[in-house]
Protein backbone atom coordinates (compact mmCIF):
# COMPACT_ATOMS: atom_id res chain seq x y z
CA UNK A 1 0.00 0.00 0.00
CA UNK A 2 1.26 3.49 -0.80
CA UNK A 3 2.13 5.92 1.99
CA UNK A 4 -1.21 7.67 2.24
CA UNK A 5 -3.62 4.85 1.40
CA UNK A 6 -6.04 3.17 3.78
CA UNK A 7 -8.59 0.36 3.63
CA UNK A 8 -12.34 0.50 4.19
CA UNK A 9 -14.58 -2.54 3.96
CA UNK A 10 -17.82 -2.49 1.95
CA UNK A 11 -20.77 -3.55 4.11
CA UNK A 12 -24.15 -5.14 3.58
CA UNK A 13 -26.89 -4.53 6.16
CA UNK A 14 -29.71 -7.05 5.82
CA UNK A 15 -32.97 -7.59 7.71
CA UNK A 16 -33.06 -11.02 9.34
CA UNK A 17 -35.55 -12.72 11.66
CA UNK A 18 -35.40 -12.32 15.41
CA UNK A 19 -37.42 -14.00 18.13
CA UNK A 20 -40.64 -11.94 17.76
CA UNK A 21 -42.86 -10.85 14.86
CA UNK A 22 -41.96 -7.68 12.97
CA UNK A 23 -44.08 -4.65 13.85
CA UNK A 24 -42.17 -2.06 11.84
CA UNK A 25 -42.03 -1.70 8.06
CA UNK A 26 -39.07 -4.10 7.73
CA UNK A 27 -39.36 -7.12 5.49
CA UNK A 28 -37.14 -10.16 5.65
CA UNK A 29 -34.28 -9.73 3.17
CA UNK A 30 -34.50 -5.93 2.87
CA UNK A 31 -30.94 -4.66 2.62
CA UNK A 32 -28.61 -1.83 1.74
CA UNK A 33 -24.88 -1.55 1.14
CA UNK A 34 -22.28 0.90 2.41
CA UNK A 35 -19.42 1.69 0.06
CA UNK A 36 -17.04 4.34 1.33
CA UNK A 37 -19.14 7.22 2.59
CA UNK A 38 -22.21 6.26 0.54
CA UNK A 39 -25.29 4.19 1.34
CA UNK A 40 -26.77 2.30 -1.61
CA UNK A 41 -30.38 1.12 -1.52
CA UNK A 42 -30.76 -1.47 -4.32
CA UNK A 43 -34.54 -1.34 -4.52
CA UNK A 44 -37.37 1.12 -4.17
CA UNK A 45 -38.30 -0.48 -0.82
CA UNK A 46 -38.61 1.85 2.15
CA UNK A 47 -36.19 1.54 5.07
CA UNK A 48 -37.15 2.75 8.53
CA UNK A 49 -35.64 6.10 9.50
CA UNK A 50 -35.49 4.97 13.14
CA UNK A 51 -33.69 1.72 12.31
CA UNK A 52 -31.26 3.61 10.08
CA UNK A 53 -30.58 6.12 12.87
CA UNK A 54 -29.75 3.23 15.24
CA UNK A 55 -27.44 1.57 12.70
CA UNK A 56 -25.54 4.64 11.45
CA UNK A 57 -23.11 5.02 14.40
CA UNK A 58 -22.02 1.38 14.00
CA UNK A 59 -21.22 1.47 10.29
CA UNK A 60 -17.98 3.55 10.12
CA UNK A 61 -16.17 1.41 12.74
CA UNK A 62 -17.39 -1.78 11.02
CA UNK A 63 -15.76 -0.50 7.81
CA UNK A 64 -12.31 -0.34 9.37
CA UNK A 65 -9.77 -3.04 10.23
CA UNK A 66 -10.32 -4.03 13.88
CA UNK A 67 -8.38 -5.62 16.70
CA UNK A 68 -9.53 -9.22 17.23
CA UNK A 69 -10.55 -8.46 20.85
CA UNK A 70 -12.67 -5.41 19.97
CA UNK A 71 -16.39 -6.17 20.37
CA UNK A 72 -16.99 -4.47 17.02
CA UNK A 73 -15.13 -7.39 15.41
CA UNK A 74 -17.64 -9.96 16.71
CA UNK A 75 -21.06 -8.37 17.33
CA UNK A 76 -22.74 -8.27 13.91
CA UNK A 77 -26.45 -8.68 14.73
CA UNK A 78 -28.24 -5.49 15.77
CA UNK A 79 -31.79 -5.36 17.18
CA UNK A 80 -34.48 -3.08 15.80
CA UNK A 81 -34.69 -0.02 18.07
CA UNK A 82 -38.43 -0.68 18.58
CA UNK A 83 -38.51 -3.02 21.61
CA UNK A 84 -41.70 -4.67 20.33
CA UNK A 85 -40.25 -5.54 16.91
CA UNK A 86 -38.45 -8.82 16.30
CA UNK A 87 -36.43 -7.62 13.31
CA UNK A 88 -32.67 -7.88 13.47
CA UNK A 89 -30.07 -6.35 11.18
CA UNK A 90 -27.02 -8.35 10.14
CA UNK A 91 -23.93 -6.35 9.19
CA UNK A 92 -21.56 -8.24 6.85
CA UNK A 93 -18.33 -7.28 5.16
CA UNK A 94 -18.69 -7.93 1.44
CA UNK A 95 -15.52 -6.44 -0.03
CA UNK A 96 -12.76 -3.96 0.58
CA UNK A 97 -11.50 -0.86 -1.15
CA UNK A 98 -8.32 1.15 -0.93
CA UNK A 99 -8.67 4.92 -0.58
CA UNK A 100 -6.11 7.68 -0.83
CA UNK A 101 -6.01 10.26 1.95
CA UNK A 102 -5.81 13.17 -0.53
CA UNK A 103 -9.14 12.06 -2.05
CA UNK A 104 -10.91 12.13 1.31
CA UNK A 105 -9.65 15.22 3.15
CA UNK A 106 -7.76 18.49 2.72
CA UNK A 107 -6.47 18.45 6.31
CA UNK A 108 -2.70 17.90 6.29
CA UNK A 109 -1.34 14.84 8.06
CA UNK A 110 0.05 15.91 11.46
CA UNK A 111 3.68 15.24 12.27
CA UNK A 112 2.76 13.32 15.45
CA UNK A 113 -0.43 11.32 14.93
CA UNK A 114 0.55 8.32 17.09
CA UNK A 115 -2.18 8.79 19.75
CA UNK A 116 -4.80 7.79 17.17
CA UNK A 117 -3.05 4.66 15.89
CA UNK A 118 -3.36 1.13 17.27
CA UNK A 119 -0.30 0.16 19.28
Amino acid sequence: MADQEFVLFDLKVEVIEGDKPFVCSHQLGDAFEVRGENIHFPSDRPFSLYALAALLPLLPPKQRPLNQFDWMATDHIIACPDPHCGARFKISRIGKRIYNRADTTIVPLPEDNKDWLEK
